[in-house]
């Protein structure tokens, strides 16, 4: 604060220097004075006075240059002073500057956001705001100019557009009022928060609307549902499918980017993105929705070319259920984190969740964290030492992932286009038989990250170096190594069958090798993309009402007649009247008479074609 007054009012302060020495000049004259009218004075006071001079005096030569020259107070500080008041405001500022550090940490505000102590200093899944924009990563890339273009003058048009961090709104997009959605804060326990959404009595019956219009087949009917409710979610996400189907990507991105704006309207004041601290459920119904747009929507950054912002997406939703992961995103974190070549959050992931999660069991992590060590191990600006770590870290990972896993390697050199040696591909240990002994589940999980992340592997340095270790994995083999036969163990032991948040990553991922892996109990049930597999232990806060029909009571003879003709109706109205005997006598003679009135219909209805005839007579006697 005195730094800031100095700069601010320089003159001030030269005048109370100028003061202060007229009064000590004035002060100095008076105790000479003194000391001639009493010569015989004591010793120990003209001491004190002549030590409380000199460091007056030094005060005076500082002050000035310190008013002058505030900028340069860091330097001085570098030099070491005799008097006790320069290290007492030296202490002090430097305590200031550790507060102001302090205080930095958790807000993120510092510019040292990558490799530094700030950034490992944050919780694992801490989520950037200004990470979550994809423009901001399109503008490092391509520049502000080539991004924004002629959006500058379309947003002052904007009026009613509230701010929200997941989406940007459009000015196509339909007035927002409230759809009927909020957001309700369960309960807090140890420091995590647990919400849930929550649907009103008329978002319902929309609800209800929606699920008549996905049970009709027709996608024109939810078309005019969001025509009346243009922000129902269920309704967004589900034409969202069938535009992406019908290869309009641009309307398909539109309409989950309407939905997640939806949904943030909706939030709790205290919901918080990006403390990592806020659990959704997925086995309530309403929550689904958040998550499979979140989904849905890094998927479309990542083919748009934006996987920094995929990853912090990822980040999101692996954050608000991390314990159970109901979208199992941890099969995709490490492609993204490659991608966006963040290689040291991927490396902390794994050893920070290793000890608990066993990620070194699952294919990807498996194969993903050695290539994040050898691309570490690239880098020339860091230091030699960590360098040759990374380098060590990743030819033992490999090797413990090629003994793992050897179902990976042929089709991996295979998507790569890349033949391998002869001692290799005559190898049994890494043949068809690998790949053929292993079970269904583990064959999804590596045909899946095979078909996702082979382009990562195409460089000509990284199969370079994934050469000598295969090589040592094959000299492992043949001298019978215990791990070789550990791990072979594990493999017939584990990977039984997948659970289901495995196959709901598989649907959603939508990748051709994996699709193809899935067991007949999935496929032969329909998947809707609103709800893949439902989890089995839901939390169902309303249920749909009943259909008023009721069509198994119905005769077989009078279900073949309503397939003929649909309006058809043999029960008529025995439903008004059912109590009476009488009346359901009258009806039953009503219905009878409806039964022979529509075969009459139909049998007069009836047309035989003639077989067609030849012109030419000399052929009628064929027919004889």
């Amino acid at each position: 604060i005195p730094a800031e007054e100095s700069e601010d009012e320089p003159l001030t302060g030269e005048e109370r220097v100028d003061t202060r020495l007229s009064e000590q000049d004035t002060a100095g004259g008076n105790k000479e004075g003194n000391k001639e009218r009493n010569k015989e004075g004591a010793v120990a006071e003209d001491t004190d006075d002549g030590q409380r001079e000199v460091k007056e005096a030094e005060q005076m030569d500082q002050m000035p240059a310190s008013s002058n020259k505030p900028r340069k107070k860091k330097k001085k500080r570098k030099t070491k002073k005799t008097s006790a008041g320069d290290t007492v405001e030296d202490n002090d500022l430097e305590d200031i500057d550790s507060l102001l550090e302090r205080l930095e940490d958790p807000s993120g505000l510092s510019p040292q956001s990558q490799g530094g102590l700030i950034a490992d200093s944050r919780p694992l899944l801490y989520v950037e705001h200004r990470n979550l924009n994809p423009e901001n990563e399109l503008k490092r890339y391509f520049g502000a100019r080539a991004v924004i273009g002629d959006q500058r003058p379309r947003q002052r048009q904007r009026q009613y557009v509230r701010s929200t961090w997941l989406t940007a709104p459009k000015n196509t997009w339909p007035r927002y009022s409230k759809t009927g959605i909020a957001m309700r804060l369960l309960d807090t326990r140890r420091g995590v928060q647990h919400f849930t959404f929550e649907h009103h009595r008329e978002y319902q019956q929309v609800q209800f609307k929606f699920l008549d219009a996905v049970e009709s087949m027709d996608p024109n009917n939810i078309v005019l549902l969001l025509q009346m409710n243009p922000y129902h979610v269920d309704s967004l996400l589900q034409l969202s499918d069938v535009c992406r189907m019908q290869e309009d990507q641009e309307m398909a991105r539109d309409l989950i980017e309407r939905a997640l704006y939806s949904l943030e309207c909706a939030f709790h004041p205290v919901f918080s993105l990006t403390s990592g601290t806020c659990r959704l459920d997925y086995r309530r119904p309403e929550n689904r929705a958040f998550f499979l747009a979140l989904f849905k929507h890094l998927m479309f950054l990542e083919k748009r070319g934006c996987p920094r912002t995929a990853l912090e997406f990822c980040k999101l939703v692996l954050s608000l259920d991390p314990e159970n992961d109901p979208l199992c995103v941890l099969l995709l974190i490490d492609f993204l984190s490659l991608r966006a070549r963040e290689y040291t959050f991927l490396t902390r992931l794994f050893q920070e969740w290793e000890s608990h999660r066993n990620l070194s069991q699952l294919p990807n992590f498996a194969f993903s964290v050695p290539l994040a060590y050898f691309f570490l191990s690239q880098q020339e600006e860091r230091p030699e030492l960590e360098r040759s770590q990374a380098r060590e870290r990743a030819a033992r990972l490999i090797q413990l992932a090629l003994v793992m896993f050897p179902s990976v390697l042929m089709p991996l050199l295979d998507h790569c286009s890349v033949q391998p040696d002869a001692r290799v591909a005559s190898h049994p240990f890494f043949g068809l038989n690998a790949q053929i002994s292993q079970s269904p589940a583990l064959n999804q999980l590596t045909s899946l990250y095979v078909g996702r992340t082979h382009a990562l592997w195409k460089d000509p340095a990284v199969m370079a170096w994934l050469e000598p270790q295969t090589h040592e994995v094959l000299r492992m083999v043949e001298a019978r190594d215990p791990l070789v036969q550990e791990a072979e163990h594990k493999r017939k032991i584990r990977y039984q069958s997948a659970p289901r948040n495995i196959y709901r990553h598989v649907i959603l991922s939508e990748m051709k090798e994996a699709t193809a892996a899935l067991p007949l109990e999935v496929t032969s049930q329909p998947v809707m993309g609103f709800d893949p597999l439902p989890p089995l232990d839901s939390i169902v806060s309303y249920t749909r009402p009943e259909r008023t029909s009721h069509p198994s009571n119905e005769s077989t003879l009078s279900l073949f007649f309503r397939s003929l003709l649909p309006n058809f109706n043999l029960q008529g109205d025995i439903r008004h009247d059912g109590d009476d005997e009488a009346g359901a006598g009258q009806d039953l003679n009503q219905g009878v008479n409806r039964l022979m009135a529509a075969m009459r219909d139909m049998l007069a209805n009836i047309q035989f074609q003639e077989p067609p005839r030849d012109d030419n007579p000399e052929g009628d006697g064929d027919w004889d």
